[in-house]
């Protein structure tokens, strides 16, 4: 019997613990624990110790304007500009990309 590919990925969960997710974010810890007792990000208790959703934690970090500020400037987003890159050999050509051509329209005489 051949096994057929899982066309469903699995996501994997990263989960932070809520110092690692406060020097990520560029805030308070207590910001983080105010958040989970506001029931705004997911979890889970390992040993007496919560282990946050990451992906919860970005969808709670950009609803809330200050810590979308935050971020920006103390957390990992100081660092996304240095991310780009920035050396035009490695970059993608504009010219090189060509854009997808439209469908042609459907007709009486195509069908």
């Amino acid at each position: 019997m051949a096994m057929t590919k899982n066309t469903e990925e699995k996501k994997e969960i990263i989960r932070v613990s809520i110092s690692e997710a406060a020097r990520l974010f560029g805030v308070n810890s207590q910001t983080i624990r105010r958040a989970i007792k506001n029931q705004e990000i997911t979890y889970v208790v390992v040993s007496g110790r919560y282990k946050l959703n990451f992906e919860s934690l970005v969808r709670w970090s950009q609803i809330h304007t200050t810590v979308k500020n935050k971020l920006a400037h103390r957390g990992i987003g100081q660092f996304v500009d240095k991310w780009k890159i920035k050396n035009p050999l490695y970059s993608p050509n504009p010219k090189s990309i060509t854009p997808k051509s439209p469908a042609p329209p459907i007709t009486s005489g195509n069908l």
